[in-house]
């Protein structure tokens, strides 16, 4: 699948005329709990030829393929993607932290990473984990049961809201490395390890149980995040010239 996510990466460019400076894999693939029938989810920022911006007119910014077997091939503009990145997209800023990459123009990827605490929210990234959170409990766990996969669903966003409250950064992309943050219990990766064990060998809508006190916890992690997101600080808003010197570094003739 890499090669052909690849050649396909490469078709892109041919037949659009861009080229692509990093392409990754983004959602469960990414986060390192997969189950066997999980789609690939790539994802890429591209740029167009210098004159593709100098239009008065704004052309389409995104490139968008479902492909047969599973592939899920999105791309950002560069331009939409350093604003994104300015507003603290928290989608953007997990795939310049994938660990999986399919395709990467050297020196890209580290200048956004290296301005990633300049422009990262607390508030906005704990009010985004927490939703995402709260939402994926609320809408499948059902009489002590929820699938195998959206038990993570929960467990991601919870820990990066713990992340955020201990650390203050964006939180990694990889499940791995927030479960082995110093503030997760042993007997919480305990757990976790199991599930990922099941998760592995099962189907994505198998489920699972979950006991009411777990769920009680779950909750009420989830609910005091509301709370102390209003308790942080934004800092304030950084310059964009940096940026501005990325697009034009990397746009091309």
């Amino acid at each position: 699948m890499n090669e052909r996510i690849v050649i396909e990466l490469e078709r892109i460019e041919k037949e659009r005329d861009v080229r692509v400076l990093l392409a990754v894999e983004s959602g469960s693939r990414a986060w390192g709990f997969a189950s066997p029938d999980s789609d690939y989810d790539v994802r890429f920022v591209y740029a167009h030829r210098r004159d593709w911006y100098l239009s008065v007119q704004e052309p389409r910014d995104v490139i968008e393929e479902m492909l047969p077997g599973d592939l899920d091939v999105s791309g950002w503009e560069l331009r939409k993607a350093l604003r994104l990145f300015s507003k603290c997209n928290l989608a953007f800023n997990e795939w310049l932290g994938s660990p999986v990459t399919y395709r990467a123009d050297p020196g890209f990827r580290q200048q956004l990473l290296s301005l990633m605490d300049l422009h990262f929210n607390p508030i906005a990234g704990t009010y985004h984990y927490r939703k995402m959170a709260e939402r994926a409990l609320e809408d499948n766990y059902r009489d002590g049961r929820i699938g195998i996969k959206k038990i993570f669903y929960v467990l991601r966003p919870l820990f990066a809201c713990r992340w955020i409250a201990n650390a203050g950064t964006q939180p990694p992309t990889a499940f791995a490395n927030l479960v082995s943050a110093a503030w997760v219990e042993d007997d919480e990766r305990q757990w976790i390890a199991e599930l990922l064990r099941r998760k592995s060998q099962a189907v994505e809508a198998e489920p699972i149980e979950l006991d009411g006190g777990r769920a009680q916890t779950l909750r009420a992690e989830i609910a005091q995040y509301a709370t102390s997101a209003g308790n942080m600080s934004a800092g304030d808003k950084p310059p964009l010239a940096d940026l501005d010197r990325i697009l034009r570094e990397w746009v091309h003739s």
